[in-house]
């Protein structure tokens, strides 16, 4: 019998995580069967046992895969030689690249809330993986271009708040559509989200920044 391409291997591989992705993201992971991840991908039941393990396997490679690798992903930023909004740029990027696949965010961003309501574990291990170092790589941003000699819980709440506004284009979109239709609409939206984004993250910074040349003062 001739041997099959590896590509056919690869479509198939990649058919499971995204059948995966799909019936996790609607159903979770308890009240999904390797039958239906197979037939949803058109695959053997076998198939996933072969790809991935078992079905947790699969679970965390649907979870995990669609990110990508964290490491890129914090290099857009993470860099001395950016100023701040080129590093802000690079730091939205990481949130809204996403976007312009939106049917594959919108699985993403539910299959994370499953995880969060429906705990299997995975969780901590994006706050360790991805969350932890990218918030940590922002404030090192923050610390540097602020000139200060290390962050305080007042940076910290800045680094927060400057995630927040990229999470929620996420997770708020079904509102944010629903109260004004558009915005996400045409080639140029996600371009358009992130000049909105830098702006409003130059002005905090230097807000932040006047406020602590206040605070010196009086001290």
């Amino acid at each position: 019998m001739a041997r099959r391409p590896a590509r056919d291997g690869e479509d198939a591989r990649q058919r499971l995580v995204q059948a995966g992705l799909r019936l996790f993201a609607s159903r979770g992971y308890a009240n999904t069967t390797t039958r239906e991840l197979a037939d949803a991908a058109g695959a053997n039941v076998a198939s996933i046992s072969y790809y991935f393990g078992d079905k947790a396997g699969l679970y965390r490679a649907a979870f995990f895969e669609p990110m990508g690798a964290p490491e890129p992903e914090i290099a857009r930023f993470d860099d001395p030689a950016l100023d701040a909004e080129a590093m802000l740029r690079g730091f939205y990027a990481v949130f809204l690249e996403p976007l312009r696949d939106p049917a594959t965010a919108a699985l993403n961003t539910r299959l994370h809330f499953r995880e969060m309501l429906e705990p299997t574990g995975l969780w901590q291990e994006v706050m360790d993986r991805l969350f932890g170092p990218l918030h940590a790589a922002l404030v090192r941003q923050l610390v540097r271009l602020l000139g200060l000699q290390g962050p305080d819980d007042d940076l910290h709440r800045l680094a927060a708040t400057l995630v927040g506004q990229g999470v929620h284009l996420h997770v708020g979109r079904d509102c944010i559509e629903a109260l004004l239709p558009g915005l996400y609409a045409g080639d140029d939206a996600i371009d358009h989200w992130a000049d909105s984004l830098v702006r409003g993250a130059l002005a905090m910074i230097e807000a932040q920044r006047q406020r602590r040349a206040g605070l010196a003062e009086v001290s």
